[in-house]
């Protein structure tokens, strides 16, 4: 469960190897994450995606055939970023209470970077099959963590399984809304979210 999201066998040409090549990939990928936030699915190009990254439309098609190839290696770092704080979470020996702050931090931090991204990718680009098996893959471990997380607590409630979904839908849907009222970084928002995860895991130790 905790290695990293595989790419589809048609989404990228090439993987980058040498340092240079890794740089010019994540150039592109940070280029394609924030125009696809800015104007949405239907008017990103990737002329325009390389014209942001400052590589030529060649360098970009070397490692993406296509539009919807780039869109999909950006869906797949957006999800191993947040799989990553919970990831952390899991490997570390710490209290309830710091392992909600570190949750609930590490989401924020996360969203807040490109708030628009997350809900572009999940509402606007068009779910081919890979993309389906990309969100499978990861809606399988992001619930898993959350498992974990519950279980680690001692959570002696309902069905774990049902607790870990209500958990990370109450968590996405704070941060989410936050985002888009542009609530996220306050200091309450993150204080209350954190009050609102340990009162629910209290509750059930």
């Amino acid at each position: 469960m905790a290695t990293r999201i595989p790419a589809s066998s048609g989404s990228m040409r090439k993987q980058p190897r040498q340092a240079r090549s890794r740089a010019t990939v994540e150039a592109i990928l940070t280029a394609g994450a924030q125009l696809l936030a800015e104007v949405g699915w239907l008017k990103v190009t990737t002329n325009r995606v390389a014209e942001i990254a400052g590589v030529s439309i060649g360098s970009l098609y070397q490692y993406f055939p296509d539009k919807a190839a780039l869109v999909e290696a950006i869906t797949r770092r957006h999800f191993d970023e947040i799989l990553d704080v919970l990831r952390e979470i899991d490997g570390c020996d710490l209290s309830l209470e710091a392992r909600t702050e570190r949750l609930v931090a590490g989401m924020i931090r996360i969203h807040g970077g490109n708030p628009r991204l997350h809900r572009v990718l999940l509402r606007d680009v068009p779910a081919s099959e890979s993309l389906q098996a990309t969100h499978a893959l990861f809606a399988a471990e992001y619930l898993g963590r959350y498992d974990s997380f519950l279980a680690r607590a001692a959570w002696r409630g309902a069905d774990r399984g049902t607790a870990a979904q209500i958990l990370s839908s109450a968590i996405a849907g704070v941060v989410h809304d936050a985002a888009e009222r542009g609530t996220l970084h306050s200091a309450d928002v993150r204080r209350e979210l954190i009050s609102v995860v340990l009162a629910y895991v209290r509750h059930r130790q």
